[in-house]
C-alpha cells in the first residue's frame, strides 16, 4: 500500500474511533483537541469524510473483480 491509500485509511480509523467515543461516552476527541467548532476541527472532519469517500474506490474494485462474490459462496 502506498501513502495515498494508507493516509485515508488511518483517517477513517481515527474517525471511527472518534464516533465510537461519541456514542459510548459522549466525548468528541477531535473537538477536545482542536476546539469545538474550530476551523481545525472542521478540517479534520472534512478530511475524514473525504477519506471515507476515497475508501469506496477499493470497495467497488473488490466487488467488481468477483472476489467479493466468490467469498460469499463459502
Amino acid at each position: 500500500m502506498n501513502f495515498i491509500n494508507i493516509f485515508p485509511l488511518i483517517l477513517v480509523i481515527v474517525g471511527g474511533l472518534n464516533w465510537g467515543l461519541v456514542g459510548l461516552l459522549g466525548f468528541d476527541l477531535v473537538a477536545a483537541i482542536f476546539g469545538a467548532g474550530s476551523g481545525l476541527a472542521r478540517i479534520v472532519y472534512i478530511l475524514v469524510g473525504l477519506s471515507a469517500a476515497w475508501q469506496i474506490i477499493p470497495l467497488f474494485s473488490v466487488m467488481g473483480s468477483g472476489a467479493f462474490a466468490a467469498n460469499q459462496n463459502r
